[in-house]
């Protein structure tokens, strides 16, 4: 198996000069929106297009003097267009119109990947379950044998999970997708209102409701949050594949290539890294989710203690879970199934996970449920402790047969893609 992971695009989005590209970009569209109510000429704007330009170089030597990222990027792009129009460019803003509308930019852009992984990750689980469908193996409750359930019905649950993320990391998304550009401290002081709805228009945006000098930090969180619950997600899923890859259980396997080592040591080790690797990714997510959370409180119309959390945490977030996106949907594509292992795990100690169905077949008798419970029990543990369960039960076969739990599987499966199920 090959998990080689080489999306450079959305890596790409959160460097240097793609954020200065990111604030040219709003720069100019709110010139084209002074132009539009005619305070910029048609000539002016011509030539600012032509001439904006920065250097990342020249920023930084400007920047190492000013000590102020904005200002080196307007001095650098002033130089390019020249005196005559530069006095065009950022009239009446303030830094984070243009920090904060460009930031809602990158998000965009990234949650692209984030969307078509989910997606693809969704379509393999989905053929997956339905390849599974009727693949017997046990359920487990609290690690122990419960009853019998199928693969495809558990991965079914995945499913719905994840469909469900994606709708809420959607709404989440829509949430954040809004630009400012509103002036100091958010009140319009010395520019029109319309420029921010054109601006907004023109970026593929929503004007924030209302903004102080800053967007209101709880739809960051919110974002953040959305992220962490999918890399949870995945985290849950590639724990259950580390569970069912134990040597006593082995009823999935990671892919294991041709040349692939497991241990320096042990010449027979095949370890879920993959997934382990994931569950650790996970814990990161999680907590790029509570600096977010603690980004939401700032001192009045806004202070900058968030701005340096965000320049870590967004990028490596949504980096990270693109990632983890990638390299579950690799696990999902190259997943090894035993099939006749889960179902030899159905039939440990003579079936006594079929002890519910014996029970009501004693109550069925005249047994009182008391009565039926405690001997059901006793033979139960007692084959815990190296009997047979099922030799306990003569004339009870029909108790232990697997395929009389798989009944409703078919309406279950048709009840989720929302078909109408047979009464």
């Amino acid at each position: 198996m090959i998990d080689r992971y080489s999306r450079e695009e959305i890596k790409k989005i959160w460097d240097l000069n793609a954020k200065f590209n990111y604030y040219l970009k709003v720069e100019l569209a709110v010139c084209e929106a002074y132009s539009k109510i005619g305070q910029i000429p048609t000539e002016a704007l011509k030539e600012i297009k032509q001439k904006a330009a920065f250097s990342v170089q020249r920023i930084d030597e400007i920047e190492r003097e000013v000590r102020h990222d904005v200002i080196a990027f307007l001095t650098n792009v002033n130089e390019n267009v020249g005196a005559e129009y530069s006095k065009y460019i950022h009239m009446g803003l303030t830094s984070s119109d243009v920090i904060d509308t460009a930031f809602a930019l990158q998000i965009k852009d990234s949650s692209s990947f984030i969307l078509n992984g989910l997606n693809d990750l969704i379509s393999i689980i989905r053929t997956k379950a339905f390849e599974y469908k009727n693949t017997i193996c046990i359920g487990r409750s609290h690690g122990v044998h419960a009853e019998v359930m199928t693969f495809g019905f558990k991965l079914l649950n995945w499913l719905d999970a994840l469909e469900r993320a994606k709708k809420s990391f959607e709404f989440a998304l829509d949430e954040i997708l809004v630009g400012q550009i509103s002036g100091p401290v958010g009140t319009y002081s010395n520019l029109p209102l319309e420029i921010e709805e054109i601006t907004c228009a023109e970026l593929g945006l929503k004007p924030a409701k209302i903004s102080t000098q800053i967007i209101s930090r709880d739809r960051h969180a919110k974002f953040m949050s959305e992220l962490a619950v999918i890399a949870s997600l995945i985290e849950q899923f590639a724990t259950e594949i580390r569970h069912l890859q134990k040597t006593e259980v082995r009823e999935v396997e990671e892919g294991f290539g041709k040349g692939q080592k497991g241990s320096s040591a042990m010449p027979h080790k095949k370890n879920p890294v993959l997934c382990e690797n994931l569950c650790g990714l996970a814990r990161v997510v999680r907590s790029n989710m509570l600096a977010a959370f603690e980004n939401i409180n700032l001192w009045h119309e806004r202070d900058i203690s968030h701005s340096s959390a965000e320049r870590i945490i967004f990028p490596d977030s949504l980096i990270l879970v693109d990632f983890m996106l990638y390299r579950f949907k690799n696990v999902m594509d190259n997943l090894v199934v035993h099939e006749d292992n889960m179902l030899r795990n159905t039939q440990l100690y003579g079936g006594v996970i079929y002890s519910q169905k014996v029970l009501l077949k004693l109550v069925e008798q005249g047994y009182t449920r008391e009565d039926a419970y405690k001997i059901v029990q006793k033979h139960a543990l007692d084959a815990l402790n190296g009997g047979n369960f099922k030799s306990n039960f003569t004339g009870m076969d029909k108790c232990f047969d697997e395929k009389d739990y798989l009944k409703n599987i078919d309406g279950v499966f048709k009840r989720f893609n929302g078909e109408q199920c047979e009464r």
